[in-house]
């Protein structure tokens, strides 16, 4: 099974897909890092029954992370295709991909945001310079002790700083899983939830492929990486990677150009001050 590119099973079915472990996931691949939990592994179907989802085996703790996806086309409307890492619990950390689904014609909306301790209420929302559902493309998060940065096709599109010395919590201390799901969203996706999903075009699917972790595994209460934060993956660049002069531009590009919205700039939202991070 572990050979075809679309493993399919019932999307009412709770499955795993088991392989030989590694000790690095340098070299990962859906097969080797990935728990297909209901619907397909590589690509995720949704209809009124059921969404579908799948999580990586192995927990992280920093690291690259690069997926390929293609999204649902068509009438999207309603739906939500999600790429995230995420801790468990009340207190739980999360770096969250979210394209959010729209009317034939009209363009995805690019959802990001960053949990700690719990807490969210962090989002920035970005149109994308190409249409996701054409062709494949790279959705990457570089997250190491100093950063995390969201990337669309090597492109920085956002950047969150660790801002602790001023008082701000930075996701460092719990390990992650990546999961991906495709769910109904249509009470607040599309438009606040005033367009609704039209389950006359479902199946509604979505595909990934190339996934990628160069990162520090997390295991037994321990890292891959030791404690001068050196890791035996082979990629290490981005276990200090900022953004230079030439990414900088890229992010500003981007972000004057295609964002729609930044909990940043939101003074209605918060009348009492702003985060403190949108103060610095």
């Amino acid at each position: 099974m572990a050979s075809s590119a679309s493993l399919y099973i019932s999307s009412m079915l709770l499955f795993s897909v088991f392989v030989s472990s590694i000790m690095a996931a340098s070299a990962g691949s859906f097969y080797q890092d990935f728990d297909l939990t209901w619907g397909k592994l590589l690509t995720l179907s949704l209809d009124k029954a059921s969404g579908s989802g799948f999580q990586s085996k192995k927990e992280y703790l920093f690291g690259k992370i690069d997926m390929q996806l293609k999204l649902v086309s068509g009438n999207s409307a309603g739906t939500v295709t999600a790429y995230y890492l995420s801790s468990q619990g009340p207190t739980h950390d999360e770096i969250d991909f979210e394209f959010l689904g729209n009317l034939s014609g009209d363009p995805y909306i690019l959802h990001t945001n960053v949990f700690t301790q719990g807490k969210g209420h962090r989002e920035q929302q970005f149109y994308l310079w190409f249409d996701p559902t054409e062709n494949f493309h790279t959705y990457s998060i570089i997250w190491n002790p100093q950063n995390i940065i969201f990337l669309v096709d090597n492109i920085p599109i956002r950047e969150f700083k660790n801002q602790e010395s001023i008082g701000v919590p930075f996701p460092k201390s719990q390990p992650m899983r990546i999961y991906s799901s495709l769910w109904n969203a249509d009470d607040w996706a599309t438009r606040g939830g005033l367009v609704k999903i039209d389950w006359s075009k479902a199946p509604f699917t979505a595909s990934y492929r190339n996934f990628n972790a160069a990162a520090c595994l997390w295991s037994h209460g321990s890292s891959s990486c030791a404690s001068k934060f050196t890791s035996p993956v082979s990629n290490i660049a981005w276990q200090n990677q900022g953004l230079d002069a030439k990414s900088r531009r890229k992010l500003q590009w981007v972000q004057k150009n295609y964002m729609i919205y930044n909990y940043c700039s939101d003074m209605k939202r918060f009348p009492g001050g702003l985060p403190l991070e949108c103060r610095h």
